[in-house]
């Protein structure tokens, strides 16, 4: 339920956050309704992690379900954009320590031969509110306003908390807390977030130029601040996928940027190149969400075979996301090639995402030690997030480049794809990296 109302608020806001920002007079601000989240959601992740390695999971997770249902009613009541975008900070604070806690607690409550089961189960939370969630959403905002988007979150957050919090705190005082470490204040994890959140913001931002000096130049600025934060709130190897956990942190970063980077610009490819309707571009859309669940259910029966067969899963993910990408990449940009096959190609790729996510995070988990598991359950997530915003925003600077400078849409896809297909390419020779040393601890 709480990954359901995640997903379920992700997918419904996206369907009518066009519909918000024209009668709240944002649309010159649109991409900062998603960004805004995006950026405080990597706040939410790295505090909530670092806290349940302290206190055990119950007390964040109470928290972010709080944060969460306060930012949807702030956003459902703003009168302006400048608070709607206050509303949707606020959610992303909740968003980040709900699903860093949802990794955190299986990897810490269940025994290891039912984890990749229960990653399986919440690659599935997304399926209903993938199939239907834009469509209740537009029926929402139609006959109601949009505002009852937001409010009817707030009952499903409510039995969300009624079902998980009782069992969190039951089970809190068996967890055994990280040791703490005397490190100044401005050391810690909460600037750490801070300083990543205005890195990251700022690259984002960059991206959106159409002033190539300014881009590179803002862009430049953006990383400088966010490098040295991100190596304070990822476990120590990181930025150089160091075997182990480490790896492991990476290889979520390059799933997610490949899968998500590409799935953002695939139904803007099927209408502007291929001239299909909003509804049939979608169908693309529904079908990888559907295989992800099923690939992740394929993966968890191989689970037992060992932790080989997980390299192995991830390494053959990898290529089956590839797969897909091409697949896609042919249909969009090669008028010969079908349309349609489009939406065979991602149906391949989720394929590949739900096999190689479920290995990987099942994997990775298995080699952190308890007083750990919030930590790099953040860490997880927070690649997650960074992978999938800096991707969508590399994806639509090379649109707006193209239409300053003479190019053109297809031309923009095909660099958004390229860059897609060698992150798989890259994937794929990482993998053998994801199991630390033979002592099973990197």
């Amino acid at each position: 339920m709480s990954v359901g109302s995640v997903a379920f608020e992700s997918l419904g806001v996206a369907t009518v956050l066009p519909v918000i920002a024209r009668d709240l007079d944002g649309l010159g601000a649109y991409g900062w309704g998603l960004s805004a989240l995006m950026l405080a959601n990597i706040i939410g992740t790295v505090i909530a992690g670092r806290s349940a390695d302290r206190t055990g999971p119950w007390r964040p997770m109470a928290i972010g379900l709080t944060v969460f249902a306060l930012g949807c009613a702030v956003a459902g009541a703003a009168p302006s954009w400048p608070l709607f975008l206050a509303g949707r900070f606020v959610q992303g604070l909740g968003v980040g320590a709900i699903m860093a806690m949802a990794y955190t607690v299986i990897g810490l409550m269940y025994p290891v031969h039912l984890r990749a089961r229960m990653f399986a189960l919440l690659s599935s939370a997304w399926t209903a509110p993938s199939l239907v969630g834009p469509v209740l959403a537009g029926l929402l905002a139609h006959r109601a306003g949009w505002q009852a988007v937001f409010l009817l979150m707030l009952p499903i957050i409510a039995v969300a908390a009624a079902l998980t919090l009782p069992a969190l705190r039951g089970r809190a005082l068996e967890i055994a807390p990280a040791p703490r470490l005397a490190t100044p204040w401005w050391k810690g994890p909460t600037i750490a977030a801070a300083q990543l959140t205005i890195g990251a913001g700022l690259l984002l931002q960059a991206l959106l130029l159409s002033n190539l000096v300014l881009l590179a130049v803002l862009a430049v600025a953006g990383l400088a601040i966010a490098l040295p934060a991100l190596r304070r709130v990822t476990p120590e190897g990181t930025l150089g996928a160091r075997a182990g956990i480490a790896a492991g942190v990476v290889i979520r970063a390059l799933l997610c940027g490949v899968y998500f980077g590409s799935e953002a610009f695939l139904p803007l490819g099927l209408q502007q190149l291929r001239g299909l309707s909003v509804t049939e571009a979608g169908l693309g859309l529904s079908a990888g969400a559907i295989t992800w669940v099923i690939g992740s259910a394929l993966q968890s029966r191989l689970d037992g075979r060992g932790p080989g067969s997980r390299t192995w899963g991830v390494m053959l993910g990898f290529g089956i996301l590839l797969a897909g990408v091409v697949l896609v990449a042919s249909a969009i940009l090669v008028p010969a090639v079908p349309a349609y096959v489009a939406v065979i190609g991602w149906a391949i790729g989720g394929l590949g995402m739900g096999g190689a996510f479920n290995a990987s995070t099942t994997s990775t988990l298995e080699q952190t030690p308890a007083h750990r598991q919030g930590e790099v359950s953040a860490a997880l997530q927070l690649a997650q997030t960074l992978a999938t915003g800096v991707l969508a925003g590399l994806g639509g600077a090379a649109l707006a480049i193209a239409r300053h400078w003479g190019g053109s849409a297809h031309d923009a896809l095909l660099a958004t794809f390229v860059l897609t297909a060698l992150m798989a390419l890259l994937g794929v020779m990482l993998s053998p990296r994801l199991r630390g040393p033979a002592s099973g601890r990197p």
